[in-house]
């Protein structure tokens, strides 16, 4: 019975192949006829067909190029919800209409800004660098002295635009040890400005327009104000008698026309030169009535650069360790 199927399969298929007449598909006929040619006379319900003999039963290997699996792939779509549970009860509770937000009209007035700050009433770790206790505000545009917090110990303003020192930048920093505002444009300072620091220590003022010097607190070990236009005028009459740790007075390049006396023992380096110092006292440095005294700290003395001859002063260094730097001629 099996028989009669393949021949009839094999004359289903020879037909309308003998039936073209182009060579090449002549060809193929043959080929056909003899691969289908064993199969003829074989009784396949009489062989045993197993996984082991499935291969040499039918030849599988061209069976992909007789049927095209591509209109079975799974049609995606792209950017598809995912399908919805079957079950009603784990579906979440949605509205049924989603509420549209209410559109404002355009507003034809601007926005209420708050009224900017003054930079000199911004606290000062806002504009400038704050590390530890200390202040760091060089190069930062400034035309005041910042607010300062109250454990502040050591304040940088270099380099900026500082016209005037108030009495209120400094108050109640009792913590406050050093103050450098080298290079700025202070004309004016306070008279009670740095007095009431009673921690203060170093005071940094050269290359600025100072004309006067206000009271300094009886801390002060070390005063810089070089390079300014102080007079002598500009200092109070005995302005250093009483500071008895100041060490260090350095006031060159101003327009002093005196040595300011009478000087601290505690002073170890007093720097003049560039002034017009013309004259000075026989006490200036040393008491004439006591010649036993000596100040071995004073070894640096300058005032070189003034139009005073050292030299017609011989009596006036005798308590100094060194004689000054200046021109005895």
């Amino acid at each position: 019975m099996w028989a009669l199927v393949w021949l009839s399969i094999t004359s289903l298929c020879l037909g309308p192949a003998w039936a073209v007449p182009a060579k090449g598909e002549r060809r193929k006929v043959e080929k056909l006829k003899a691969d289908l040619a064993p199969y003829e006379s074989l009784d396949l319900d009489s062989y045993d067909l197993t996984l082991d003999s499935y291969g040499e039963i039918l030849d599988l290997s061209n069976y992909e190029d007789l049927y095209d699996y591509g209109d079975l792939a799974p049609k995606i779509e792209v950017g598809t919800l995912a399908p919805r549970p079957k079950d009603p009860e784990a579906l979440p509770d949605l509205p049924t209409t989603a509420e549209s937000p209410e559109l404002q009209p355009p507003s034809t007035t601007s926005p209420s800004l708050p009224a900017p700050i003054p930079a000199q009433g911004l606290s000062s770790c806002l504009l400038c660098l704050c590390i530890g206790t200390s202040v760091y505000c060089d190069d930062a545009d400034l035309e005041h002295i910042p607010l300062l917090p109250p454990e502040t110990t050591y304040l940088y303003a270099r380099f900026n635009r500082i016209g005037t020192i108030r009495a209120s930048d400094f108050m109640g920093l009792k913590q406050l040890k050093r103050i450098d505002l080298s290079s700025n444009s202070i004309s004016w300072a306070d008279a009670d400005a740095f007095r009431l620091l009673p921690s203060l220590q170093e005071l940094i003022l050269p290359e600025n327009r100072l004309r006067a010097l206000p009271e300094l607190p009886r801390s002060i070990v070390r005063l810089d104000a070089r390079l300014n236009s102080i007079p002598s005028a500009g200092l109070r009459p005995e302005a250093f008698r009483d500071l008895k740790q100041l060490q260090f007075l350095h006031l060159s390049d101003n327009q002093l026309d005196s040595i300011p006396a009478p000087l601290p023992e505690s002073l170890r380096s007093l720097h003049l030169q560039n002034n017009n110092i013309q004259t000075m006292h026989q006490d200036t440095f040393c008491d004439s009535h006591d010649h036993s005294q000596v100040r071995r700290a004073l070894e640096d003395v300058r005032l070189d650069g003034n139009p005073i001859n050292l030299g017609l002063f011989p009596t006036a260094y005798f308590c100094l360790p060194r004689l000054p730097t200046g021109r005895f001629s």
